[in-house]
Formats: structure tokens, C-alpha cells, sequence
């Protein structure tokens, strides 16, 4: 069908297009373009923001569950240089969670720092344990993905001091991971790759600074991580304080024997300027990582005495073993499939093994073990039932308690109850889509009670006081806002609803919503994979309608969930308004709570399976919706959906007639040791995997039309990939069309107008290459 016209609404026009009856050559119904005035444009979601979600700010409950605190507008105002009144700063406030009644904690003008007129913005906060001082962290700069670089401030409320920590010692933003000591007389924290205590009771003092580690330098880093550690194991913070408070146990990082990434900055400065850091690819050397006992009166650190280590083991977790004589550490094999749990000395580093986690594939999933009875026992993360399951185990790791029985998985430990007996989780047996908590006895005596009610059937999270008593509670579904409210956990009694999200439900009630159902089909093989579908409002299944699904396909996350989307639904719902099915198939191997198995199957050969498995969902969908034309399939993702929707767009040219691929990674073995070896194999083994799981192998098959997006500044997924798959499909002459964005990391959010210029752009090619066709 030849194009009729341009889709105005993209540039902000009132006119756009939706599908109607045609009748094409073969006989065959298409949908065809008129005219209406659209309900949903670009402008309106992505740079009007008409369809904001509430937002109540960060909540942090009291270690006690006595209330919980937030961060609030200043009852004080000011007249800024406009001549208009404004709050001075904001207030630390606390709630009673049975009254809801308020009282201010800290004020504004209480963070307002000798010789200086306004108070210190308060990027986060921590409390002492007796609530006498407050840990304020501010002026923070990025680091990799998080801010976590910046300066620390301690408010004495005994008689009102504000004191900067790090003295002369540190230049603004240099501090990371400031912590309290149990008693708060000292905190802790990194500057310059060494860990310092500082004793905050004697502010004006001399000597108040101890250095604890000097050993920093040429590749060596102390009580902080690499890149690859920070990401794919979940850690930034490097160091813990002994419960006693006598010592502070440590990772050390020797990242010299790990080659330098470069990034080079062409636009901020008149010459390029470099970014380094040590990055190990597949294959390449790791850092060297291992863990000190460092003694705060002597500033002498004991080594684990760990057997075995090298460049080619890992310490995903450590901590204090419920006293300050030993910590356990994990330390896993290069391979990932073998954790060996050790009891460590803390005054002779000599290590006793207690347990050993093994998987005939790998571990997934690496958490801290939780000590309970006073370091009697631990919580565990096991799936050797084939099932994610929470265990009680012993301190000497002879005894074993599964305290979630059953065939389903687990996902997340919300709270531990020890006063009362129980441990709170999320999981979802009979829905993989949804959320729900429940809870298990200590002793297994009770085990899997649910405590959601059903009448919030979606998706549900829970942010619970440390005495598992009170929790705010977040509701949502596929097309309905999320909702909080503050819940008392016993019966999940509602007592207050926080953010009800009422403007944005009554918006969305005044659009003409295309509606979403979840299904299932099998692939070729019998597997039950789980997908969604959006039709559009005015659907009529006597036509042939253009569809689009959206990808990830890696083992890292999971597409088909019902919750709320935000902007992404309601780019959606636009798509649809203009005549396009929707759709999404999570393939085996992705984090869906289905089992062992599920996750496990797509190991030494990632990107095969699973591409045959959204091919084959295709077919089957097709086969039962007649209205999907299987002449007009697109398909689009971001990062592992960039790269499936590169191995789609070359394996199953057929099939797939547009992609868009966001930041993907073409050649498998351009990714970081830790996420590709796990789920991808060691080399030499599984160098046939990575090259067929690669899409840049089968580059050649392109047919239909390709957007590639990256961004220059990318130091997760590298820029590096999507220039070789250029080079790939120009040595092929496949044509193709690419964009990409200056300096703009993984996420391609930076820079002004970069996601209404990003979404402008996909639609347009959608339309385009799909709607057009």
C-alpha cells in the first residue's frame, strides 16, 4: 500500500491517522489511513507531561517501626530574586503511621552551614541508631549509573551543630559511602580509594581523621568496586562496620591486571577529551578482589586466608556473621556455578567453608545471607529444589529448612519478623505476571500464608518497617496507576492511602483505551510462553492490522508483567490509537519466577532458543488471530531487546520487517565477564555459542528496514558493538539507518529533548516503514 501521508502529529499537528477498511489486491482486509484529531501525541507524553504520575518522595521508616520519615517542602518561606515566595529548603518530617500525624524533625534552617544563607540540599539521609544525629549527604556527582560521589555533612541534635566531614582533608564531592558506627561517635567513609573514620564527636579537634587503608594506587581501590562488580553484582558500598564497632571489614579491588575501556567526548570541549576505566570482556582479565579485617586502633588489616583465589574468582557478598569474630564470605568461581560460603576470622583470616551452593549451569541471583538468632542461622537464595526458594540454615550449614516449599519461585525478602516468628517474601505461584506477599514461619510450622488480599490482583510491592509491622504498600496493573497506601501487615489493613493518583486515573479515564490481554502459547516444542496483547479501541477483527512487539529476552529482566508502564503504556496506547497491534512474549531464559529450568535452558548459546522462541510465538499468534498482518511485523527493544531484536531482524528475516534496536550488543563477546560468562559459558568451551548467539553473525540475512541507536557515551553496552555491526552490514551492503547520540549513556535519557527527539524518531520509522507499508 503506497504511503498517503505523512504522520503530522509527530511534529506537534493536530491531525493523525487511524486504521479503517480497505480492500487490497488478493481480496485480503488491510487497514487503511484517515483522518481524526488524536488523543495521544509525542508532545503530550513526552514533553508536556500530561500524564505525570503522583510522587510522595522518599520514605524511610524509623529502625523501630515507631514511624517513618520523608523529606518536605520548608513551612518557611523566602522571596527569591523574581519577587516570588518560595520554601527556604526542606524539613525532615516524621509520621505516626497509626495517626498520621506529623512533627518535624530537622528544619531547613537547622542545615544551614555557618556563614552560609540557605540550607544543604539533601540528596539522602541516614540516622544514627539512636536518633541523635542525622548523616546528611549532599552536593553528589555521578558515578557510573548512580550518584554516589559528594559530601557529608553530620547534624548533632544535642546542641545543633552542622559539621562537614573530611576537614581539609577532601575537596567537594569526593566523598563516597559515609556510614555511622553503631555507637555514631565515628563514621567512615572513601576518599581517594582508601577508607577513613573520622570521630565526629570532636569536631574541633586535631587527629579526629585516621586513615585506615594507604595501599591505594596503581589499580589497587579499597572499600569501593570496578564497574563490572558495581553492575552486574549489585554492590557499591565496599566496606561494613563490625557490630562492636572495633573494626571494619573490606574488599580490595587490584584492577591493573583488567584492560582500560576508552570513551572520547567530542562536543563539551574544544579538543575531544578521554574517559578510562578498567572493563574485563569476555574472556579478558578480571580484577583481583579479596577481603580485609582492618583494626581501628592499629589500622592493621588481616587477609582472609580464602584457598584459591585469583583473578578468575569472585566476592559477590560479605558481612559480619552476626557478631564481630567472623564474617562470611561467598566466593564464587569464574564459571558461576559453584559458591562457597566461608567463616572467616576476623582477627586471623583463617577461613572455615560451611557450605557450597552448586548448579549444573550457573548461580543466579547472589544475595547476602541474613543472620537471625543471634548468628545461630542464616537466610538463604537456593534453587536446588529446581525452585527459587528461601532456606533456614544452620551456622555450621549441616542442618536445612526450605521455608517456602512448593513448586513456584520466590522473587524478593520484604522483611524478617524475628520477634514474631515470620519472614515476609514476594512471589506469585499461580500468575508469573503478578506480585503478591506472603509469609512463612522461622520454623516451617506455617509456611506460604498469602497476605495480599486477591482483590489486588497485579502487581504488588511493599516498602516494610524493619519489625515487619507496618508497610507502605504499592498497587498497580498494566492500565491502572500505581496507588500507595500505609497499611498495617497483620490483616493488610489500609489505614491512610498516601497517593491515590486520582487526576491521572480520571485523564486516563476520558481516553478511548485499548485494552490489553494476557495469554499464553506453546513454542515448537510444547513450552508455555506468556505473552500480552494490545488491540486497538475501535478493533475490529475483520481487518489485518500492522503489529509492533516490544523485546528484552535476556535473563536480566521480564516484559510481561501486569503493572503500570507510566509513559511507555501510554506510547503504547497512542500506537494503538493510530491502528497498530501491541504485543510482548517473554521467551525462556528471561527472569520470569517459572522455575529452575526456565532460566537455565538457554545457557552456552544465549540469543538462540530464545529467538526461535519469539518466532515461534509469532506463528502461533498468527495462526490464532487472523487479524495480524504477517506482512507488516515490527519489532523494537533496548539493550538485551536490542539485541534480540537484531537477531530476529537477521535470523528471522521472514518474519520481521522493521526493527528498532537501542543500544544492543551485536557481538556477545564485546560484554563484561560477568554477565556474558555467566549465562553465555567460558571461553574457548562455548566460543561456537557466542558466535551464533551474536547477531552480528547473521547480519548478512537482513532484509527489512533497521533504525540502529546508540549512544557515544555508553559505558555499559559500548558504543564499540554497534560500530562493527555497521561495518558487518555495510562489508554485506545491507542498507540500514542509524542515530546515534553524543555522549548519552545507556540509557539515552541525557541532554534537553533527547527522549521526545528518541520517541519521535521510532514512531516516525514505524510509520514510516509498518503503518505505510
Amino acid at each position: 500500500m503506497k504511503k498517503i501521508l505523512h504522520w503530522m502529529a509527530l511534529t506537534g499537528s493536530a491531525i493523525s491517522l487511524v486504521a479503517c477498511q480497505s480492500i487490497s489486491s488478493n481480496g485480503s482486509t488491510t487497514a487503511k489511513s484517515t483522518l481524526i484529531t488524536p488523543q495521544l501525541t509525542i508532545e503530550k507524553i513526552y514533553k508536556d507531561n500530561n500524564f505525570s504520575s503522583d510522587h510522595i518522595g522518599r520514605i524511610r521508616w524509623l529502625a523501630d517501626g515507631s514511624g517513618y520519615t520523608a523529606i518536605e517542602d520548608s513551612a518557611t518561606k523566602i522571596i527569591d530574586d523574581n519577587g516570588e515566595e518560595k520554601s527556604l529548603g526542606k524539613d525532615i518530617v516524621v509520621y505516626n503511621p497509626e495517626t498520621l500525624a506529623k512533627k518535624v524533625l530537622i528544619t531547613a534552617e537547622q542545615l544551614i552551614p555557618e556563614g552560609e544563607n540557605k540550607p544543604l540540599t539533601i540528596d539522602n539521609y541516614i540516622w544514627s541508631n539512636d536518633r541523635q544525629k542525622l548523616l546528611i549527604y549532599t552536593n553528589s556527582k555521578r558515578v557510573w549509573r548512580s550518584n554516589s560521589r559528594g559530601d557529608y555533612w553530620v547534624l548533632t541534635l544535642a546542641n545543633n551543630q552542622l559539621h562537614k566531614l573530611g576537614g581539609q582533608l577532601a575537596k567537594p564531592s569526593t566523598l563516597m559511602f559515609a556510614k555511622f558506627s553503631s555507637d555514631a561517635t565515628k563514621v567512615a567513609y572513601v576518599f581517594e580509594n582508601n577508607i577513613y573514620v573520622e570521630e565526629i564527636d570532636k569536631p574541633n579537634k586535631d587527629n579526629t581523621i585516621k586513615q585506615l587503608t594507604k595501599d591505594a594506587g596503581n589499580g589497587v581501590i579499597n572499600g569501593l568496586f570496578d564497574w563490572v562488580y558495581e553492575e552486574e553484582f549489585q554492590i557499591k558500598d565496599g566496606f561494613r562496620w563490625s557490630p562492636d564497632d572495633s573494626k571494619i571489614a573490606y574488599w580490595q579491588l587490584d584492577t591493573k591486571g583488567s584492560k582500560d575501556f576508552i570513551m572520547i567526548n567530542n562536543t563539551d570541549e574544544l579538543y575531544p577529551t578521554i574517559t578510562k576505566f578498567p572493563y574485563p570482556k569476555v574472556g579478558e582479565t578480571n580484577a583481583l578482589a579479596k577481603v580485609g579485617i582492618v583494626d581501628l586502633n592499629t589500622a592493621k588489616t588481616v587477609w582472609s586466608q580464602l584457598p584459591n583465589n585469583s583473578r578468575d574468582m569472585y566476592i559477590p557478598r560479605m558481612n559480619w556473621s552476626g557478631n564481630s569474630d567472623e564474617i562470611l564470605i561467598q566466593h564464587l568461581n569464574r564459571k558461576q556455578d559453584t559458591n562457597n560460603l566461608y567463616l572467616t576470622s576476623a582477627s586471623t583470616g583463617e577461613v572455615t567453608k560451611i557450605y557450597t551452593e552448586k548448579d549444573e549451569y550457573f548461580l543466579d541471583g547472589i544475595t547476602d545471607a541474613k543472620w537471625i538468632e543471634n548468628g545461630q542461622f542464616f537466610i538463604w537464595t537456593s534453587e536446588t529444589s529446581g525452585w527459587r526458594h528461601f532456606y533456614k540454615i544452620s551456622r555450621d550449614g549441616k542442618t536445612k529448612l526450605d521455608l517456602t516449599p512448593g513448586q513456584f519461585d520466590t522473587i524478593s525478602i520484604e522483611a524478617v519478623d524475628e520477634q514474631n516468628g515470620w519472614l515476609y517474601y514476594i512471589a506469585s505461584p499461580k500468575n508469573v505476571s503478578q506480585r503478591y506477599l506472603f509469609r512463612s514461619r522461622l520454623d516451617a510450622s506455617t509456611v506460604n500464608q498469602k497476605i495480599t488480599p486477591n482483590s489486588f490482583a497485579g502487581s504488588n510491592s511493599y516498602q516494610m518497617s524493619e519489625d515487619g509491622q507496618w508497610a507502605i504498600h504499592s498497587f498497580s496493573t498494566f492500565d491502572r496507576p500505581t496507588q500507595k497506601s500505609l497499611i498495617k501487615v497483620e490483616g493488610h489493613q489500609q489505614k491512610h492511602m498516601m497517593m491515590d493518583n486520582k487526576a491521572l486515573i480520571e485523564k486516563l479515564a476520558k481516553l478511548n483505551i485499548a485494552k490489553t490481554e494476557f495469554f499464553q502459547v506453546e513454542a515448537q516444542d510444547g513450552l508455555v510462553l506468556d505473552g500480552y496483547i494490545t488491540r486497538p479501541y475501535n478493533f475490529d477483527p475483520t481487518k489485518k492490522y500492522p503489529i509492533i512487539f516490544y523485546v528484552y529476552g535476556e535473563a536480566w529482566g521480564q516484559t510481561v508483567q501486569d503493572r503500570w508502564n507510566g509513559n511507555a503504556y501510554l506510547w503504547n496506547q497512542m500506537l494503538a490509537e493510530q491502528g497498530y497491534i501491541l504485543a510482548s512474549i517473554d521467551n525462556r531464559g528471561t527472569r520470569a519466577p517459572k522455575g529452575r529450568e526456565w532460566r537455565k535452558q538457554v545457557y552456552g548459546a544465549i540469543g538462540v532458543l530464545s529467538s526461535r522462541d519469539q518466532s515461534d510465538a509469532l506463528i502461533a499468534m498468527a495462526k490464532r488471530w487472523s487479524y495480524i498482518d504477517t506482512n507488516r511485523v515490527g519489532i523494537w527493544g533496548h539493550s538485551g531487546g536490542g539485541s534480540m531484536t537484531l537477531n530476529m531482524m537477521f535470523r528471522y528475516p521472514e518474519q520481521y520487517h522493521v526493527g528498532i534496536s537501542l543500544a544492543p550488543v551485536p557481538d556477545q563477546k564485546l560484554y563484561d565477564t560477568i554477565y556474558q560468562e555467566r549465562y553465555s559459558g567460558l571461553l574457548p568451551e562455548y566460543e561456537e555459542g557466542y558466535k551464533q548467539g551474536s547477531p552480528i553473525t547473521h547480519a548478512k540475512n537482513l532484509q527489512g528496514k533497521l533504525l540502529l541507536i546508540h549512544g557515544t557515551g555508553d559505558d555499559n553496552v559500548h558504543y564499540q558493538g554497534t560500530e562493527r555491526l555497521i561495518n558487518e552490514l555495510v562489508k554485506h551492503n545491507r542498507q540500514f539507518d542509524f542515530m546515534s547520540y553524543p555522549n548519552r549513556t545507556h540509557g539515552i535519557k541525557e541532554g534537553e529533548g533527547t527522549t521526545l527527539h528518541l520517541k519521535t524518531m521510532m514512531t516516525e520509522y514505524f510509520n514510516d516503514n509498518l503503518m505505510n507499508k
